[in-house]
């Protein structure tokens, strides 16, 4: 960096710190009467909202929590998690997300390496921490979180065998509710959660306040102030994306700065979500694309008016096929593109004025492209030596990048975070290219790349192809090793629910075969094999895990 001329500084005028009590305290200005609502459980406007908030904070410090101290939590997505994301941090502790979806042996092992202190424990994950309770190093307290306390006959709250401090509600009820957060460094660590690989155990990645600051501004700035999805404080907010993924997208922040009427609906269950969006009409949600498809093809949703419903897909591709099932029952879907190393948003699906006005099919293929680069964001190319290539929508190469808001490494692993930043760019390990209006479009993981005789395949590309092809549900596309090619493609196909009798891999492979007829694709996109499965196997957090397919597949043939 240069050296400037900085501003001379009153010693007694005051530089406020971006932290996470700031975007609270909007929260008493605007619409403080709207709701915050957890399935058909608890409902509160944002003074109370507040007040609870504001008890959280004495019932850490009541607890023993310090500043820097690391504060678990496992809960379904409610508004105890949202009162844990501002009170925890703004406490000046850290807020660890514990995924629940991980194996108890993985879970065991965040809990130990991020050294917390202290969970926050749904009782319905109370057989987790039985299991490996022993083995547990850090954590000095539980706290049990329960949903029976909300009954009107009001059920037994759980009594686990390891000791606990209390049940949360009423933990709460027991503080006073004038708490006043204080003033510390913005660069304070705020948040942390862990990211599950290909190999190795889960890493640590770590968000300060000013970080989460700034992509809270990142998100208003593309969403309501260019509109890329439009998302104003009129939305009524609900998460499909588990509160402890990467803090939600970072929309929580988002909308309880907004005052937005929030719904938040606890364990996953298509019925209820359903429910939930007719009741409350529930106008914008973010998700993975298996969440979506669920919620699509459940029987509850196909009598809901969903037209408007407007739905943030990220984690993994938004197919073609998917995105017309979505436009078909009105909804609008656009793709997003991120990651957890980068808090996560880094570019979403914009239509500027002329693309405005295309028609909804030929929107289409600009809403399920990664998106354009976001606001503060810095998106480059580069080729395997490194070298940054052309935004000119074809040259291909590996997406590294800079943005305010980046994890700067990952927990206790030196050696992990420097290959994360080679360079001074934060490596995503994705492939794929960008155009002169700032488009990207994902090619592939590095890894996911399908490499057949001597040309490069997007897995991506041929599953796009799949899903278009009539009663086909859900497909994944992997490369297994070819003695004569070096590598061809093999995919999974979920026949939808009205097909499950009728589709066949010869029709499948039929349909692939009319298009390399026609001259659409290359004969080396047909895969090798079509496999018709119940189920494709997922992640933790709902992504397609190519890695257990390849595993599972390569046993096979």
């Amino acid at each position: 960096m240069i050296q400037t001329r900085l501003i001379p500084r009153t010693p007694s005028a005051y530089d406020p710190p971006l932290l996470i009590k700031s975007l609270l305290a909007q929260t008493f200005k605007y619409n403080p009467q709207r709701e915050i609502i957890y399935r058909n459980l608890f409902r509160m406007d944002y003074f109370e909202f507040n007040r609870r908030v504001r008890r959280l904070g004495n019932l850490l410090a009541a607890s023993g929590i310090k500043p820097g101290d690391m504060v678990g939590v496992m809960d379904w997505d409610s508004h105890r998690y949202l009162e844990c994301f501002f009170g925890i941090p703004s406490y000046g502790a850290i807020l660890h997300t514990i995924n629940v979806r991980l194996s108890p042996a993985q879970i065991l092992y965040t809990i130990n390496h991020a050294e917390d202190q202290i969970i926050l424990i749904h009782e319905d994950f109370v057989p987790i921490i039985e299991a490996i309770k022993d083995q547990i190093t850090t954590v000095k307290k539980y706290i049990i979180i329960s949903d029976k306390v909300y009954a009107d006959s009001k059920g037994e709250v759980i009594k686990p065998s390891f000791e606990i401090a209390g049940e949360y509600e009423s933990l709460l009820s027991q503080q006073s509710d004038v708490f006043e957060f204080p003033d510390f460094d913005e660069n304070t660590w705020a948040t942390s959660f862990y990211t599950t690989g290909t190999t190795g155990e889960p890493k640590g990645v770590y968000f300060s306040h000013r970080q989460l600051f700034m992509h809270t501004m990142g998100l208003i700035s593309y969403f309501c102030g260019y509109r890329a999805l439009p998302f104003t404080d009129q939305d009524v907010y609900m998460p499909l994306t588990p509160l402890f993924h990467v803090h939600a997208w970072g929309f929580p922040f988002v909308a309880t700065m907004l005052n937005n009427k929030q719904v938040y609906p606890g364990r996953y269950e298509p019925d209820m979500l359903a429910g939930l969006l007719k009741e409350h009409k529930v106008t914008l949600s973010h998700c993975v694309p298996t969440i979506l498809n669920m919620v699509i093809n459940c029987e509850a949703a196909k009598q809901t008016d969903l037209s408007k419903w407007k739905v943030l897909i990220g984690g993994s591709a938004l197919t073609v096929g998917l995105a017309k099932a979505a436009n078909a029952m009105g909804i609008t879907v656009s793709a997003g593109y991120g990651m957890s190393e980068t808090a996560p948003v880094l570019a979403v699906a914009y239509l500027d004025e002329k693309q405005q006005h295309l028609s909804q099919e030929e929107a289409l293929s600009f809403r399920i492209k990664a998106g354009r680069v976001s606001p503060f964001s810095e998106l480059r190319i580069i080729d395997e030596d490194g070298n940054f290539l052309p935004h000119d929508g074809k040259s291909v190469g590996e997406i590294v990048g800079r943005s305010p808001w980046m994890t700067q490494g990952y927990f206790k692993d030196p050696e992990n975070s420097e290959k994360l930043w080679r360079n001074g760019w934060l490596h995503t390990g994705d492939v794929g290219s960008i155009d002169e209006q700032y488009y990207l479009t994902i090619s592939d993981r590095v890894k996911d790349v399908i490499k057949t005789g001597g040309e490069w395949v997007s897995s991506l590309d041929i599953e796009n192809l799949l899903s278009q092809i009539e009663g086909v549900g859900e497909v994944a596309v992997v490369g297994l090793p070819d003695v004569r090619w070096g590598e061809r493609p093999h995919a999974l196909v979920v026949p939808k629910t009205d097909f499950q009798a009728s589709l066949t891999s010869e029709f499948i492979r039929s349909q692939l075969q009319k298009g390399v007829e026609a001259g659409k694709i290359n004969k080396w996109y047909v895969p090798d094999q079509i496999h018709l499965v119940k189920e494709i196997p997922k992640t933790s957090v709902g992504k397609i895990d190519k890695k257990k397919i390849r595993k599972e597949l390569s046993e096979k043939v």
